[in-house]
């Protein structure tokens, strides 16, 4: 069959593998493979070897399982309970200050475990039982802690960006940096929306009672892992000390050495945290290897390069291509893996957006924001139903908690579109290496 089918061919069997809920690594996998047989003979299967070998054998991937291995280093310690009782103190006169403090408190987790599933994990542990001993709805209580694992990936490090930088060719430490001021503004208005709907109605959560000064500064002394760890990573990264391969070596390693000294890691401990670092890393690398010949069977049929001629020579403003982009983004998220879609759509877009002359960078907070919202967005959203089982609550009254903060979030996407600078300042001052 000529190319185009075989692209058409290969995306609609993609999606009814999925739709017969197949796992993604064996959709993409199985029917690139055989469209790939028939399009290009038996040479194809040589392909699917040689795309492994590279990819596997790629030194661009080495910091997904260093950071990885920090981030699972410190979901074995009381790091995220520290973080959320510390914001707590702070925040104990304000109306849904709870809730607040459980955004802050994954904000600050978001910077060491670079992943939105175990940072609701690590706060939401500490923060769900509060939310009844004081009365808060669990709805909005749980909605804004879901919502707030957004920041996991944004505020790096973070396996997204990593993935994204490869597709895209981009400068993964100056994408790591690139997310630091977005990810502390989305914290801002994300902690605003509890704050504003418990004062106009108090019995959705009210203030928790006076908390002595004393008592206040006395809970920063347990915020010190997360900076140090921070200031290793991210600093390191933005002086021009290390390379972020190098980087995430060194997290890891101060992460270990503070679990075991401060926190009394032991070897089961670090025996579960390294199972799970590889899990996930396989998890993620299989997944890649199936969409990478996925993308090289599409990607033959010169779409790219198609699309960026069109949406190029279109009368149309560019910041309106872009909001396409991310409207596209956001739909495909509500039925599609998130790793899934920057396979399929990081080769074709970005080529485009280059076309336009916007920032990579830049985009690519867009592009990991997008992917973040995808997981709590029905009816594929990962984070929703991890929430609702973990936590043991419904659907519908988890939806409706969700609600106000995902309007802050396209509003927070809004923004991000409308000052591209929030983004690339801070990169533009950085060291490079």
């Amino acid at each position: 069959m000529d190319y185009t089918t075989a692209a058409v061919v290969c995306v609609a069997g993609m999606l009814i593998f999925l739709m017969l809920g197949v796992p993604i690594a064996y959709s993409l996998g199985f029917v690139s493979v055989i469209v790939g047989l028939f399009t290009f003979g038996g040479s194809s299967l040589q392909k699917v070897g040689w795309i492994t070998f590279q990819l596997l054998f790629n030194l661009n991937w080495t910091p997904l399982p260093l950071f990885t291995l920090m981030a699972c280093i410190i979901a074995e310690t009381r790091i995220g309970e520290d973080l959320f009782r510390a914001a707590r103190n702070w925040l104990s006169r304000v109306p849904g200050g709870l809730i607040a403090a459980s955004i802050w408190g994954e904000a600050g987790m978001a910077a060491a475990l670079g992943a939105s599933g175990p940072t609701i994990i690590a706060v939401g542990k500490v923060a769900a039982p509060e939310f009844e001993r004081y009365n808060y709805d669990r709805g909005l209580g749980l909605g804004g802690l879901t919502c707030g694992g957004v920041l996991g990936p944004l505020i790096p490090p973070s396996a997204t960006m990593i993935i994204f930088a490869i597709l895209s060719n981009v400068a993964l430490g100056r994408l790591f940096i690139a997310g630091i001021v977005p990810g502390i503004i989305l914290a801002i208005m994300l902690s605003i929306v509890p704050v504003v709907l418990c004062s106009r109605n108090p019995s959705l959560g009210g203030a928790t009672g006076a908390v002595r000064w004393g008592e206040r500064f006395s809970s920063l002394r347990r915020v010190w892992p997360v900076v140090l760890v921070m200031g290793c990573v991210l600093g390191s990264i933005y002086l021009g000390i290390a390379t972020p391969t190098e980087a995430g070596g060194v997290g890891a390693f101060v992460v270990l050495v503070i679990a075991v000294s401060f926190y009394g890691l032991r070897l089961k401990g670090l025996y579960r945290a390294m199972i799970e670092t590889a899990l996930i890393n396989a998890m993620i690398l299989i997944i890649l290897v199936g969409a990478t010949y996925f993308a090289y069977v599409v990607g033959s049929s010169d779409l790219a390069r198609d699309l960026t001629g069109f949406v190029t020579a279109l009368p149309i403003s560019p910041i309106f291509v872009i909001v396409s982009i991310m409207v596209v983004l956001l739909i495909l998220g509500c039925f599609i893996d998130g790793i899934t879609i920057m396979m399929l759509t990081i080769p074709l877009f970005v080529p485009v957006v280059q076309a336009m002359g916007y920032d990579l960078l830049w985009f690519g907070v867009l592009f990991v924001t997008n992917m973040e919202i995808a997981l709590i967005t029905p009816p594929m959203g990962i984070n929703l139903f991890m929430v609702r089982n973990t936590f043991n609550i419904g659907t519908g009254e988890l939806l409706r908690g969700i609600l106000p903060f995902m309007v802050v979030l396209i509003l927070f996407l809004a923004v991000m579109v409308a000052f591209p600078q929030l983004s690339l300042w801070l990169p533009g001052m950085m060291v490079r290496r």
